[in-house]
């Protein structure tokens, strides 16, 4: 076996891409500070309840388990920070009113997940705590637009659902939690036949309702025919105008908005509404989010929750290829006046590298265009041209 393969679906990230995920992770989190969301650091091992209890099997089934030799607990390497967040919001900030966090780190997962294909996402997002209205969530997805904006996505794709809507259904019809985890996976395979063999002892009234669901997508006038053919339960009604509230808050945005009102991503741990982020040229999303009111009863300070992430190296990949970064090549030289022009430089901005002696066969590799020469006023940058051969 070579010692240098790295297992399936783990990579190195190389320094043009990984100069490019650090500038873009920096410009991200400055945005998010800008907003009032205050960047927060969580560990990469936690025990594992934490970071699995009331977010549904999925998520315990994507985190790798180690066993702490210390404690002789069961851990778990966080495979999303979103939980994270939350227990950080709970129990060591213990705020009353509105909390706003971000975060930037690598998470790992047992298997490939995203646009990316990747073990181990790079996963940056921002979580709004304590305040329950449709007002957090227009907050939420108005920063998600700005920053996919920021990233160079000009007109992305929200796609919107609640799901509220099928939790009404299933609630006020007495669906069992067998069943309804049934109906779960039908509606998200859009399997209408399966679905239609489930529904069958099921009153009238959610029977059509919830054979309906797979039919109701597209744009916005998808909430008007939704408002016509779904029962006129409460939580639907709210859960349609905040749709339709989040549409109208996108549409000054360079958003193009979509709903799809069976799709309940995230439905084991999200209460309220959900959103993905498409962009062009890119199969799946490159961003997801939604309201999570739930989760914090998991740590024994129920508060509600809203947010989203995104992988930074799925968001690297959508982008055009970039150049390395161009440099000046100083001479190697004990000359103060040398040093001081390549401080100079440097505190301007500027990539100086210092030639090594015995290297000249190989400064192509230093990507310098410019060189540093004195001249009879000093040392001046010059165009490379012939000097680098």
């Amino acid at each position: 076996m070579r010692h240098w393969l790295l297992p399936e679906y783990i990579e190195d990230v190389l320094p043009v891409e990984a100069r490019r995920i650090e500038m873009l992770r920096r410009q991200l989190l400055d945005l998010f500070y800008a907003h009032g969301y205050q960047y927060v650091i969580p560990p990469l091992l936690e025990y594992l309840e934490s970071l699995t209890t009331g977010v549904g099997r999925d998520l315990d089934l994507l985190t790798f388990k180690v066993v702490d030799q210390l404690s002789g607990r069961l851990m778990g390497v966080r495979s999303d920070i979103t939980p994270q967040a939350a227990r950080i919001d709970a129990h060591l900030l213990n705020q009353q009113g509105a909390t706003r966090l971000c975060y930037a780190g690598s998470v790992l997962r047992t298997r490939p997940d995203g646009t990316a294909q990747t073990r181990q996402p790079l996963q940056l997002g921002a979580e709004l705590f304590g305040h329950v209205g449709i007002e957090s969530d227009l907050e939420i997805q108005g920063l998600l637009v700005e920053a996919l904006h920021l990233v160079g996505i000009e007109k992305p794709h929200l796609d919107f659902s609640h799901v509220a809507i099928f939790r009404s259904l299933a609630s006020r019809a007495g669906i069992g939690a067998e069943l309804e985890a049934d109906m779960f996976s039908a509606l998200q395979a859009k399997d209408g036949s399966a679905l239609a063999e489930m529904t069958g002892s099921l009153d009238t009234v959610t029977r059509q309702a919830l054979l309906t669901l797979p039919s109701l997508y597209g744009g916005v006038e998808v909430l008007q025919e939704a408002q016509q053919r779904l029962p006129q339960y409460a939580e639907i009604k709210q859960a349609l105008q905040d749709l339709k509230r989040a549409a109208q808050r996108l549409a000054d945005m360079e958003v193009v908005v979509s709903f799809d009102l069976a799709e309940l991503r995230g439905y084991h741990y999200h209460s309220g509404m959900v959103f993905a982020a498409y962009a062009a040229g890119f199969a799946g999303a490159v961003a997801q989010g939604g309201r999570y009111d739930e989760i914090g009863q998991s740590f024994g300070r129920p508060r509600p929750a809203t947010g989203f992430s995104m992988d930074m190296r799925a968001l690297i990949g959508m982008l055009p290829a970039a150049e390395p970064a161009r440099g000046i090549l100083a001479p190697y030289a004990d000359d103060a006046e040398l040093r001081n022009k390549v401080d100079e430089l440097r505190s301007a901005g500027e990539v100086v590298v210092i030639d090594l002696p015995g290297h000249g066969a190989h400064r192509e590799e230093l990507n310098c265009d410019r060189v540093l020469v004195k001249k009879d006023k000093g040392w001046k940058v010059v165009p490379a041209k012939s000097l680098l051969k």
